[in-house]
């Protein structure tokens, strides 16, 4: 199924905001001019694509974030200058879509500021339909992808990891990434400190 991609009449009037949920929130990669809280309702975060490419390959998948269907997502809205507009769409595309999992969409999100305004953001929402769409996954098994996972972008781990802690800057907790976060600690510190061997006598 072909990825939907935005019409230049959706994608061509004016500043143009774009909502991180994910690393876009700690690694935005393009200019912006202010960047305010924000919530999304309708769509919530979860780690339900497969990577093949950044954090993982087609052999070893990894996992990353997707907006998926239902309830709500807090992350940040980047408003970026008309000018900068079509250069902007073209770099997330180029980084969001290499194997075309996401839909890019205009959706509603709440800025978190003083004037409480709604604005219309660019977002990347997960394609049900796509091969790397990985579903609703226990954590057991999201464990096991993340750590696994290695792509051209970096380990799985420090993904999640680096998302984790941009949540915590902003003053709130995802239940599931923070309970994953906490086993990618106990697990590294495993890693570090092996148990000790007896000694035959």
């Amino acid at each position: 199924m072909a990825a939907k991609i935005l019409s230049e009449a959706e994608s061509s009037k004016g500043d143009l905001w774009v909502f991180g949920y994910g690393s876009l929130m700690w690694r935005p990669g393009f200019e912006f001019i202010e960047q305010v809280p924000a919530r999304l309702i309708g769509e919530h975060r979860a780690l339900c694509v497969y990577s093949f490419d950044h954090r993982g390959t087609p052999e070893k998948p990894g996992l990353v974030l997707g907006l998926d269907r239902g309830g709500a997502c807090r992350g940040i809205a980047f408003r970026v200058m008309a000018k900068q507009r079509k250069y902007t769409v073209e770099y997330l595309r180029s980084r969001e879509q290499t194997t075309n999992v996401y839909r890019e969409v205009m959706r509603s999100v709440w800025l978190e500021n003083e004037a409480r305004q709604r604005v219309s953001a660019l977002a990347y929402v997960v394609d049900r339909g796509h091969v790397q769409y990985a579903g609703r996954l226990s954590l057991t098994e999201q464990l096991r992808h993340v750590l696994q996972g290695h792509g051209r972008s970096g380990n799985n781990r420090d993904y999640v990891l680096s998302t984790v802690a941009s949540i915590e800057k902003q003053g709130f907790r995802d239940q599931q990434l923070h309970q994953l976060a906490a086993m990618l600690h106990d697990d590294s510190a495993l890693h570090l400190h092996p148990p000790l061997k007896t000694e035959d006598k």
